[in-house]
């Protein structure tokens, strides 16, 4: 890299993206994230399984940093929503993810926090899956956000913000303690036992089977609530899944 050049990028980051923080990361993490998903639309990968308006999200706010008046364009012209609002419409509505680190956590914070830019499909809910069982809490995702980055410096922003602000803030303490040290990761704010959008299954589901590589997931699998809800171990989710 020729001398001068990061100078010559922190001096005119600026007038580029003048509704950002003038941070080179700000803009670099949201035009990454487009670019994926712009590949995926090229080379016609299936987007039913993507969750389109936090995908579109990301958009608007690279848009947002070029300034005010792309912003506003753009959102005049945007039909995604329209589109998306016709779609059929799926019974799957809930991704149950593996949950050792996880599920303290969610017990402690009401959160649930992954690595940055991991894809789900278009859930409301979240359940958690560890110690061989799926855990009877079924919570509502309240709000999602993405490439936050884990840092005490930003968790202070944050805690002078808005209510997601301030809980994300108290996530990012509570957290970095436990398995999530400094980086950018992904942040979803879940309803707690007695709110009133929140489920609770009558019992947690055991999943029987065992030995290496038989957990019900290692990462992320989906199911409907129905399921869950009727469901008295995994093996009856494994059947309709």
């Amino acid at each position: 890299m020729a001398p001068g050049t990061n100078e010559e990028w922190r001096l005119s980051l600026r007038h580029a993206f003048p509704g950002g923080n003038g941070t080179r990361k700000e803009a670099a993490i949201l035009a990454e994230g487009i670019r994926k998903f712009r590949n995926r639309l090229a080379h016609h990968d299936s987007v039913l399984g993507l969750d389109i308006p936090f995908e579109v999200q990301r958009v608007h706010a690279l848009a947002e940093l070029l300034g005010a008046e792309p912003a506003a364009w753009l959102r005049s012209v945007d039909r995604t929503a329209d589109v998306y609002r016709e779609r059929p419409v799926a019974t799957i509505d809930t991704v149950v993810v593996a949950a050792r680190h996880a599920w303290p956590l969610y017990e402690q914070e009401r959160a649930y926090v992954c690595q940055a830019g991991r894809w789900f499909r278009p859930v409301t809910r979240l359940a958690f899956y560890t110690d061989q069982e799926i855990k009877a809490d079924v919570p509502l995702i309240r709000h999602r956000r993405d490439n936050v980055a884990w840092t005490e410096e930003h968790a202070a922003e944050l805690a002078a913000g808005d209510r997601e602000d301030r809980k994300i803030a108290a996530v990012i303490r509570a957290s970095r303690s436990r398995q999530w040290t400094e980086g950018v990761y992904q942040v979803f704010l879940l309803t707690r036992p007695g709110d009133r959008d929140h489920r609770e299954l009558a019992r947690a589901l055991p999943h029987r089977t065992s030995g290496r590589g038989s957990a019900f997931t290692q990462r992320q699998r989906y199911v409907s609530l129905h399921a869950l809800e009727t469901a008295t171990t995994t093996d009856d989710l494994l059947q309709v899944s």
